[in-house]
């Protein structure tokens, strides 16, 4: 880790692997939470409230129109902005510079400020297995939404990752300091 030490986890409205991100996000130490207004949606439905989130995490939520906490990028406090899961909504906004949730902000100005990113999009593949609240199902990205997230592998900064295991192997690269370890 650079200066700061800490990482921005962003969760945006998609329950793709939202267990999954947790439990990774919660192997590691210094991260704050990010939750765009459908992320804490989607937690609650998944039975992760953010309430019980608060006693692991700090947690920012999408409740101002300018979103003061990227202001914490320009402090260099984050030295590694991680986006899982990420939806095609917002794969689609950062992609055409759109910073109007306080997920896709972080994520412009994590840019402007030479912050990495790790992003876990969702809309991967043609034909792909989801967690719903009732279950698994099957869903079809569509053609724009594939072709987002290809369009994103090409930012600057940007390291999009296609599965779990992919998420988890590009976290020690850029955060060797997991909570079972020391780091000082």
């Amino acid at each position: 880790m650079a200066d700061g030490g800490r990482i921005a986890w962003a969760i945006t409205g998609s329950g793709h692997y939202i267990k999954e991100c947790l439990a990774l996000a919660e192997q590691l130490s210094n991260v704050d939470l990010f939750l765009s207004a459908a992320g804490a949606e989607v937690l609650q439905a998944y039975g992760h409230p953010v309430k019980a989130l608060k006693e692991r995490f700090r947690i920012f939520r999408d409740t101002a129109a300018s979103a003061p906490p990227v202001g914490l990028f320009y402090e260099g406090v984050y030295d590694l902005l991680v986006i899982a899961p990420a939806t095609s909504n917002s794969v689609a906004k950062m992609v055409w510079g759109i910073s109007d949730s306080l997920v896709t902000n972080v994520y412009a100005q994590a840019g402007k400020c030479r912050v990495p990113s790790i992003v876990f999009a969702c809309d991967v593949a043609p034909e792909l297995d989801t967690e719903a609240p009732s279950g698994m199902v099957k869903v079809y990205p569509r053609r724009i939404d594939l072709a987002n997230t290809d369009r994103l592998r090409e930012f600057e900064y940007t390291q999009v990752v296609a599965s779990l295991d992919e998420l988890d192997a590009a976290l020690p690269a850029r955060s060797p300091c997991r909570s079972s370890t020391s780091c000082s």
